[in-house]
């Protein structure tokens, strides 16, 4: 039966790029096109003598969860062509809007051209309809390549249902089609069942993704009232929507009430699987995403890459790209839609070994959204791009550069030049100087409870005034949990910590009031056990300091690269210390930014204070105002095999699934997708596929269909081997000096920082 089932799948995935019938039969008003066929029949090619006692999916639970340890391919050869751009206007004309005789001549020539101009005949033909496309590449990816992908992904997750529960013999018909009355117009309308068993009444569904449909809900609660004996099983190859489990539910308990019984008659059996999807010959018009690929003439593909492009740049268009890929969405292509995943979460956590020449697997990992159709995911791009490039920059930089330095009077000092120039580098001065920020509310008593015990305990001058040292704030690593197995390394945390102390040298901003040495150790104390606890928890989990955790995560996966290259040479030898960023550049609406502006609003905040609030100490008032980052670092724990079994199980495999599908780790809520950069082919500068001449019958374009643009030159550079690690981390890159005290003129950098400091003025109170 396996063996059958096999050849099933790959017939599953033998669909032709004609065109698509509408599948969304549960409503239609005159017989669907549909021939029913025994389920043996179709999906293990025999027809089996009689029907198993125990064929189909149990049914005494009304939810039954299986883990996520399965995989299932399917082909779609319309993925091939993703990277196709949109057509000009010459293109266009060219096409026309017979796409069928493209058609026919892409089956003559096999050429990829002529598929292309098929392409935009199709987009040609419904631009100018109500609810047509006009944005070349969601029509592209809705329209075309989800369209054509539905059908035999939804037909390999049906073939394996059927494997899976026996739904075999002359009991079991696929895509049965079941009349029924609409009881709002009384017109027939007809249900079309992917398993029904004919003598035993059981319906099932089986959908690739988490959701059923209201339509059809609503038309098998018809069915179950003019078929009584009717009994109803969802199949979803996803985690089940919550909506999706509350509706059958109540079917069910509807069910039950109406029938009399405490059986189960309506129920989901979750089988997560996961769809690796293949698109069987790449060409010219395939995609391939240059992100983490250290060759810029070559790329890579994988789920994260779809998933990324596809995702809103805002909120708005988040939402609007959800409802229109919801619309398309009957077969489950697009799973939870592009809005599915909370891109702000995005971070690296598996990375291969490097082999000069055979690419570099990756697998990133972030939290779905728990409402993706109101309150969807978006910035996908933009956060992958940025944790590719900081992966690159902690690559190119030689370790000397990753700090930044936040000093009132060092204006001249605030980061490495080159280290500006990259996003890696702006994330580290804003984080610092949130940081800075933070520190000052942290210890607000007219917001926290915390703030009004800190300044009822910090010291006093003698005539009574709350006073405390300028304090240095800045971030570093804390040693990241690791496991190296498998030709690679898995991130599984990687925390950071905030560090605190009372400076000393002479760039340490004056303070406004004196104190004793014993006061100052008596604030210090205070400030690390009621502030800095706070400070580190805000770090490690808030919204603010996402960016920061993000090119963290790339710099422990930059680390294990450079370990790797420093033993053998790699494709990313030419990078790695090379100081040659210029691939990596500031990009988007940070493509201006400037460290000086980041530096005058913390001068600003330094004098003028972030906020005041006024209390009254020893019966007097006073009026108080209350106004860096080193990655040089990345220390790292690798844990033993066996508490990386016990405490991240099954997460190995799950990974490596991630290459090729979106996998959901066991029974969270976090979704782990990524890509490949190996074997991939090198895209022309200059592609010029021309359609082979034919006969009156097919046109010919004017010009060649668009294709994906080349990139940047390979920059140039050598690589200078990681100093040995006595410890066993990867803090020692070539330098274990502290920041701070890397040139002798830049001793400044020992208050990297500084820290926000307060100003203070007194009034007696009345009478005083």
């Amino acid at each position: 039966m396996w063996a059958r089932l096999a050849i099933a799948f790959t017939a599953a995935g033998t669909l032709t790029l004609t065109g698509l019938p509408a599948l969304d039969e549960a409503h239609a008003a005159k017989p669907p096109n549909v021939k029913p066929i025994r389920c043996d029949e179709k999906f293990l090619k025999k027809k089996f003598p009689s029907t198993p006692a125990n064929s189909g999916p149990p049914n005494s639970l009304p939810y039954e969860a299986w883990p996520n340890d399965e995989n299932y391919t399917y082909d779609n050869p319309a993925k091939a062509y993703d990277g196709v751009l949109p057509p000009t206007d010459a293109q266009r004309e060219a096409a026309g809007t017979n796409y069928r005789k493209w058609q026919r001549k892409f089956n003559r020539t096999k050429n990829p051209a002529d598929k292309v101009m098929e392409i935009y005949a199709r987009y040609n033909s419904q631009y100018n309809n109500p609810t047509g496309y006009k944005d070349f590449k969601r029509y592209l990816d809705v329209r075309y390549i989800g369209a054509h992908g539905n059908p035999p992904r939804g037909e390999a997750f049906e073939a394996r249902m059927v494997k899976k529960y026996n739904m075999v013999g002359p009991d079991w018909w696929c895509q049965d089609v079941i009349e029924y009355t609409d009881p709002e117009t009384g017109e027939k309308r007809y249900r079309v069942v992917d398993m029904h068993n004919r003598r035993t009444e059981r319906k099932v569904e089986a959908k690739s993704n988490g959701r059923i449909e209201s339509d059809q809900l609503k038309a098998d609660r018809q069915i179950a009232k003019e078929k009584p004996k009717s009994t109803f099983r969802y199949l979803t190859g996803a985690r089940t929507e919550d909506s999706t489990k509350a509706k059958i539910k109540q079917f069910d308990d509807d069910l039950k009430r109406d029938r009399g019984t405490d059986r189960t008659q309506a129920g989901v059996n979750e089988r997560r699987s996961n769809a690796i999807e293949r698109t069987q010959k790449p060409n010219v018009y395939t995609n391939y995403d240059k992100r983490f690929n250290p060759d810029p003439l070559k790329g890579g593909r994988g789920p994260i890459i779809d998933q990324a492009l596809r995702s809103g740049k805002t909120l708005e268009e988040a939402r609007r790209l959800q409802g229109m890929y919801n619309q398309n969405n009957g077969g489950g292509y697009f799973n939870r839609g592009p809005g599915g995943i909370d891109f702000s979460t995005l971070e690296i956590n598996y990375v291969g070994t490097p082999v000069k020449g055979k690419g570099l697997d990756y697998s990133m990992k972030a939290d779905y959204v728990k409402n993706p159709d109101e309150n969807p995911g978006y910035g996908g791009d933009a956060k992958l791009q940025l944790a590719s490039d900081a992966f690159f920059t902690w690559l190119a930089l030689t370790p000397d550069k990753f700090w930044v330095n936040l000093n009132p009077i060092r204006p001249d000092v605030i980061m490495d030049k080159e280290f500006a120039k990259t996003d890696a580098g702006r994330i580290l001065l804003e984080a610092d100087l949130t940081l800075k920020h933070d520190y000052a509310d942290a210890m607000n008593p007219d917001k926290y409870e915390r703030g009004e015990r800190f300044w009822r305990e910090a010291p006093r001058t003698p005539e009574g005034m709350p006073c405390l040292p300028v304090i240095r704030q800045w971030i570093t690593p804390k040693p990241a949990k690791i496991r190296e197995q498998d030709g690679g390394i898995y991130i599984l945390d990687a925390p950071l910590k905030v560090n605190m102390e009372v400076p000393t040298g002479p760039d340490v901003p004056p303070g406004n009031c004196k104190l004793t040495e014993a006061q100052t150790k008596q604030a210090e104390n205070l400030i690390l056990t009621m502030i800095q606890p706070e400070l580190e928890r805000r770090v490690n989990d808030d919204a603010s300091y996402v960016d920061l955790r993000r090119v963290y995560s790339s710099r422990v996966a930059a680390e294990y690269i450079r370990r790797q290259d420093a033993v053998s040479p790699t494709d990313f030898r030419k990078i790695i210390n090379s100081n040659d960023v210029k691939r990596w550049p500031l990009r988007g609406e940070n493509k201006d930014w400037d460290k000086k502006t980041v530096y005058d609003k913390y001068v600003h905040s330094f004098k003028n204070g972030d906020y005041k609030f006024e209390r009254v100490y020893d019966g007097k008032v006073w009026i108080l105002s209350m106004g860096g980052v080193d990655f040089s670092k990345a220390p790292k724990r690798n844990i033993t095999r066996t508490e990386f079994i016990t405490q991240h199980r099954g997460l190995d495999k799950t990974t490596r699934t991630s290459v090729q599908s979106e996998v959901t780790y066991q029974d969270s809520e976090t979704a782990y997708f990524g890509g490949s950069t190996s074997d991939q082919q090198t895209i022309p500068e200059d592609p010029k596929p021309t359609p082979t001449p034919t006969g009156p019958d097919d046109p010919t374009p004017t010009g060649p269909p668009s294709t994906p643009a080349p990139g940047p030159s390979t920059p140039g550079g050598d690589t200078t081997p990681p100093a040995k690690d006595p410890d066993g981390d990867l803090a020692d890159t070539g330098n274990s000096t502290p920041v701070g005290l890397i040139a002798a003129a830049a001793a400044a950098l020992a208050v990297a920082g500084g820290g926000l400091t307060w100003w203070m003025r007194r009034r007696r109170a009345s009478g005083g």
